[in-house]
Order: C-alpha cells, then structure tokens, then sequence
C-alpha cells in the first residue's frame, strides 16, 4: 500500500507528542529528527527532505505553536500542509485544446507503463468527460506493442490509429489528422521507451513534438524505482519541457518517495496515478487528499467519488426504495456485493477512511472465487427463497448445495453475513450513522455511501 511505511513512522512521531500536555523546543527537535528519518527512509531526496524539515521546523516552534491548547495537533497541522505543498498544493488539470483535437504525447522509460496507462487515461477521459479519444501507436520498436495497445483499445472500445513499422513522426502527424477528419477531439500518442535515457530517444520524441505539437506531455514513470523516477522525469523535462507527470503502480510502493520528491525537483506536477492493474484504476492525483491519507487522516473525499463511480445510481435508488420497505433480499445482497468489489480491494478503501489502518486489511478483498460461489448459492435457490431466506430448512439447504457445487457450511455462512449486512443497513437506514460521518455525507446531499443505500462501506 502506497506510503504504508511513511505514515506508520509518522504516526509514530505524532503519537510521542500527544502524550505531552506542552511541548518545548527539544520535543519539537526530537519529533523532526523523526519525521526526517520517515521520509529518507521512504527514498525521498535529501535535498527535499531537508527542505521540508526546515520549513515545518521554523513554523513548529512558533510560540503560537508552542503555548497552544494541543500544540501536537497544531504541528500535525502544520506537517499536512507542508506535505500537500510538496506534492503541488492541488490537483493539476490536464490541459484541453481549445481548438480540437487535443493532442496528448505519452512518454517515458520502457517498462513505466506508457501504453497502458495512456489507454487508461483515454478511458478516463471518455468516461468522466465525455470525450472521444484516439489512440495512436507510436511505439514501432517494441515487440507487440502496436498489437497491446489494440487490446486495450478494444477493452475500452476506444478506436486505435495504426501505420505499422514507419516512421512515429509521420504516424503522430497523420494520426491528428485523422482525429481532425473523424471527429475524435482527443489524441493519445503512444510513443517509443528505451530501458535508460539516451539521444537517440530523445531527438526522436522532439521531432514528434515540433512535428505536432501536443497540447500537453505527460511523463509516465514506475513509482517503484523511487529517485530513479525523480532523475528520468528531471532528464525528459530537461529534453522536452514535459507539462506533467503520471506515476504508476503507485499502489505497489510501500515508501512513496517519487511521488514526494517529483513536483520539489522538477516543477511539474504529479497529474495522474495508477492505482492497480484494471484499466479503470486509474485516478487525478490531489495533494491535499494524499498528504491527508500519509497522515492517517483518511480519504473519504475519494472514497465517496470512487463510490459514485462504481455503484449503478438506478439500482441505488431501487435499492433504497426496498430499504424502506424492508424488502432487501439474497438478489440485492449478491449485488450489492459485486459492486463493491469494484471499488478495489478493501485494503486500498480501508486507507480512505479516518483511523483505519490499511495494513489491519493487507491482502483482504472481494475474493473472485467467493463472488462466484457466492453467485452460485444465491443462483441455485428458488425466487421464492432468494425473497424468503426463513425457508431455507435443512432439505432445501442440502439441494442448493448440491445444485451450486458447495457445502451446506458455505450457505450457512452466507446467510448469516446476509443477517448481519441486514442488521446493519437497517440501523444505518434508520440514521444511527457517526456524526462525522454523517456531516460528510450530508454535504453530498445522501445518507450514505451513493449506490449502497446507507450501508456502512
């Protein structure tokens, strides 16, 4: 999980100084020293690092600070808003044309994740944007790399561009023009990577820039590789004076060091990440929201968004309606289940929200094979069983079983999660949800989570 060992030393940190009723200048010192050996240890460059500490150390030990009420929530403050400035203060928008199309260069190192990403970042754009994308194959050097990013493109069913082995320039020029011609109003191009920087590469991709001139250049890089990232997205600005960044596999780096260091050595801004494989998973990078989430501090901002996305707003509301009549069956829950595992594994939602710890749910999530046999059971019964779980006796139990090639324990189990999610969803219906909670969900104008008819997810 994305900065999983940062935020446990951080909290760490915090938590000594909690314990003080007032803090001198020493305690400030000591809870810095902390913080610098956090964020060294999570590979963000020393340069920044001391940057940082400077900076929260001169606002820590203000005596506004100092003589506080919670001096401790006041540094913690402080440390939040620092963090949020490092990584570019707000979200970055990607740029549109305002003639179209818009042309987007997609570049970086081979192996960062360029063609998937961009494809994904297509994906993104149609969906939330209503846009209608090309994407244009590039990359004439990697095996297969025209015939992925078709895959992709089919996955997504968004139109690939394609001229086979000639030259990318003419390809990026014809590919606009072809979006010009068939009412595409934006262009990916997915250009060539090499394993190491070098100038061969480099004058390839300024002569697709002069050639067409993109609207924005987004460098994608592995956020694994930690400052190696940071040197690549220094060495392709240099080259190409690159308008942003997408960092991927940002999911899979426990210490987020790229992702920290970025914005404070280039300039440019973090404007997107990967978050996982699907090629939906994919989201806008917001500072605020990350620092918070480093902090322990939660996302629900995010979560309540990656909801919306992922819950179907017409069954929400049929399923509220059945709420409220106490009609929530085996169909439902079965549902309501699927939907949840598309909003990501419950240790990725587990670190949007305040006070939990997303390592108290590493590996936890919607198992495929539980969804299936899950499925299987609830497919197995009669309508009138699905309606009416009470009739489900020892006879009937031992048929379903049978018939979904499972055991009666397995339909036990899930009946007695389908109680619990009933009980709960009744007391949460019934505006028994924490007043934090509440308060945030109020401002999105519903009672719970969009799509989940007040459950607690």
């Amino acid at each position: 999980m994305a900065f999983e060992g940062l935020s446990e030393k951080l909290s760490a940190a915090f938590k000594k100084l909690r314990g003080k009723g007032r803090l001198s200048e020493a305690d400030v010192k000591e809870a810095m020293r902390e913080i610098r050996l956090a964020l060294l240890e999570a590979d963000v460059s020393f340069k920044v690092v001391k940057q940082f500490v400077a900076q929260v150390t001169e606002k820590a030990v203000g005596a506004d600070v100092l003589e506080a009420l919670s001096p401790a929530q006041q540094i913690i403050k402080i440390v939040n808003q620092e963090l949020t400035d490092l990584m570019g203060g707000s979200a970055a928008k990607l740029t549109i044309a305002s003639k179209p199309p818009t042309v987007v260069m997609m570049v970086g190192l081979q192996g960062a994740g360029k063609t998937t990403n961009g494809a994904k970042l297509a994906g993104l754009m149609k969906k939330q944007n209503g846009k209608r994308p090309l994407l244009a194959a590039c990359d004439i050097y990697r095996p297969a790399a025209i015939q992925q990013l078709e895959v992709v493109g089919k996955q997504l069913d968004i139109p690939v561009f394609q001229m086979g082995q000639t030259n990318p320039v003419d390809i990026a020029r014809a590919a606009v023009e072809h979006a010009a011609a068939h009412g595409n109003d934006m262009v990916f191009l997915d250009t060539a990577g090499r394993l190491h920087v070098d100038e061969e590469l480099m004058d390839e991709l300024r002569n697709i820039k002069a050639a067409v001139e993109p609207t924005e250049i987004l460098l994608v890089v592995d956020a694994m590789i930690g400052q190696d990232a940071v040197n690549a997205a220094k060495a392709f600005d240099d080259a190409l004076d690159i308008d942003g960044v997408v960092l991927t596999k940002l999911d899979g780096d426990a210490r987020g060091g790229a992702a920290l260091s970025i914005k404070a050595v280039t300039g440019k801004p973090i404007k997107f990440v990967g978050m996982g494989e699907k090629l939906d998973q994919i989201e806008v990078f917001h500072p605020d929201r990350m620092a918070s989430r480093i902090l322990g501090m939660g996302d629900m901002l995010s979560l309540i968004e990656k909801a919306e996305q992922s819950f179907d707003q017409k069954k929400a509301l049929e399923l509220q309606e059945k709420l409220r009549k106490n009609k929530f069956t085996l169909t439902d829950f079965y549902d309501q289940m699927k939907q949840l595992k598309n909003m990501g594994s419950l240790s990725e939602i587990a670190g949007m929200i305040p006070g939990v710890k997303a390592s108290d749910l590493e590996g936890a999530s919607m198992d495929e094979k539980l969804l299936q046999r899950m499925e299987a059971i609830i497919l197995s019964m009669t309508p009138a069983e699905r309606d009416d779980p009470k009739l489900l006796n020892s006879s009937r139990k031992k048929r379903i079983a049978a018939g979904s090639g499972t055991q009666v324990v397995d339909i036990n189990r899930l009946l007695k999660q389908f109680d619990m999610l009933q009980a709960m969803t009744k007391q949460f219906s019934g505006g028994k949800m924490p007043k934090n909670l509440r308060k945030m969900m109020g401002k999105r104008g519903r009672g719970g989570f969009p799509g989940m008819g007040g459950m607690p997810f």
